[in-house]
């Protein structure tokens, strides 16, 4: 059995609009900035799958992480809990090594608590942090990931 590598990214700062609904809020210029740098780090792990929330922030962190794979957009990202977020991951088709999960706090946060038993302190807008699970995507659950590395901006 391979190891899996999940990367799990909070979306890149956001403005906030006056009028504009939550899940159309743009990437500021500096959090375009730190997504194009998070996607530097990320490249060499050559993700098969990003898994992406609809809003239009993480749309655009995704775009920006300039990763070579496909991405699925994921309705039960947004404003998900863990829980939301180990259904996904469970859904992947085993045959993808790595993935690549953009969404929105406190969902990934609490993703990365919960996969690997390991309390983050804080997880900013443009962070990310790189999990391994010696599970199948479908055996996904709390405590089955170890905490490899965390990258901020």
């Amino acid at each position: 059995m391979s190891v899996r590598t999940l990367v799990v990214v909070r979306h890149a700062k956001a403005g906030h609009a006056p009028g504009l609904p939550d899940s159309e809020r743009p990437l500021t210029s500096g959090g375009e900035r730190d997504a194009r740098a998070a996607g530097e780090e990320i490249r060499p792990l050559a993700p098969g799958l990003v898994l992406c929330s609809p809003s239009l922030r993480t749309r655009r962190t995704a775009e920006l992480l300039g990763l070579d794979a496909p991405v699925e957009v994921e309705r039960d990202i947004y404003e998900a809990y863990p829980d939301d977020l180990l259904g996904v991951l469970r859904r992947t088709d085993g045959e993808i090594a790595s993935v690549v999960l953009v969404g929105h706090n406190p969902g990934v946060h609490e993703l990365v608590a919960t996969l690997t038993d390991v309390r983050l302190d804080g997880f900013p807008p443009g962070a990310y942090a790189v999990i391994e699970l010696d599970v199948p995507w479908e055996d996904a659950a709390p405590g089955t990931g170890r905490l490899v590395r965390t990258g901020r901006p």
